[in-house]
C-alpha cells in the first residue's frame, strides 16, 4: 500500500493491535480530525486578531516560535506516533497561528481572500470525500506511483526556489501573476488536492488492518497536513489570479 503523503507511509499500520485492544476507525479519524481542524481555526483567529491589534513586530516572535515548534512536533509525531494523541492537538495549534497570520497579511491586500480560500479548501474536502466514497476516483496502484512522483517534483521545485531565493535570484515569472505562475500554482494545487484521496484510501486500510486505536490521532494529524498545504496553495493561487486581474 503506498501513499504519496510522507506522513502516512507504506508501513505506517503495519502494526496490529492486540486483540483484547481497541482498533482504528474511519469515524474515530473523521472526529479527531474535527478536532483538529477546530483547533487550527480557534489560534488562527486569536493570531488573526493580534496582527491586526499589535502589528507584525509584536507577533513576529510568536510566528517565530510557532514555525520551530511545529517542524519539531511533526518530526516527534513522525518518528514517534503513539505520542500522537498529544503533539497533533499542539501542532495544530502552531499551524493555527502561522495561518492566522499569513491569511491576515494576504487579507490585508486583497480583501476577502482568507474566506474564499478556506471556502474552496472545504469543498474540495468534502468534493474528494464524495468521489472516493461513491467510487468515482479509486486510488489505484499506477494512480499512487504517479502522486508518489508528481510530489517528488513539488518537493525539488520548492528546494529549487529556496535556494534561488537565499542566493537572490529573483524570479517575478514565478511568483507574481503572469500565466506561467498561476498555471504552477493551479498544478500544485489539483496535486494537493489529489493527495487527500490518498489519504482517505490509507486511512480506510488503516481500519482494514486493525491499526492500534492510538493511530487515528496519527492519520488525523497527516491529513491536516495536507489540508494545511491545500489551503496555503490556494491563498496564493487566488493572490496570483487577483494581481493579474488588477
Amino acid at each position: 500500500m503506498r501513499t504519496s503523503n510522507p506522513l502516512l507511509r507504506a508501513d505506517t499500520f503495519d502494526l496490529r493491535a492486540a486483540s483484547a485492544d481497541a482498533t482504528m476507525t474511519v469515524l474515530g479519524t473523521v472526529h479527531k480530525t474535527a478536532f483538529l481542524v477546530l483547533i487550527v481555526l480557534g489560534t488562527a483567529m486569536w493570531s488573526w486578531r493580534e496582527l491586526a491589534a499589535q502589528g507584525g513586530q509584536a507577533m513576529y516572535p510568536w510566528l517565530i516560535g510557532s514555525l520551530i515548534a511545529s517542524v519539531v512536533l511533526a518530526l516527534v509525531t513522525h518518528f514517534k506516533r503513539s505520542v500522537a494523541f498529544a503533539t497533533a492537538p499542539l501542532y495544530a495549534a502552531c499551524e493555527g497561528v502561522l495561518l492566522g497570520a499569513i491569511s491576515a497579511m494576504f487579507e490585508a491586500r486583497f480583501p476577502g481572500i482568507a474566506i474564499q480560500a478556506t471556502g474552496l479548501t472545504a469543498t474540495t474536502l468534502l468534493a474528494l470525500l464524495f468521489a472516493y466514497r461513491s467510487g468515482l476516483i479509486r486510488a489505484t496502484e499506477n494512480f499512487k506511483l504517479g502522486m508518489a512522483a508528481a510530489m517528488g517534483a513539488i518537493l525539488l521545485f520548492y528546494i529549487a526556489t529556496w535556494i534561488a531565493r537565499m542566493c537572490g535570484v529573483e524570479m517575478a515569472w514565478l511568483h507574481g501573476g503572469g500565466m506561467l505562475s498561476i498555471g504552477i500554482s493551479m498544478v500544485i494545487v489539483v496535486i494537493a488536492a489529489l493527495n487527500l484521496v490518498l489519504d482517505f484510501d490509507f486511512i480506510e486500510q488503516g481500519e482494514a488492518n486493525g491499526a492500534p486505536k492510538h493511530m487515528e490521532w496519527y492519520a488525523a494529524f497527516g491529513l491536516l497536513v495536507t489540508l494545511v498545504w491545500l489551503y496555503l496553495e490556494t491563498l496564493r493561487l487566488l493572490a496570483k489570479l487577483q494581481s493579474n486581474r488588477d
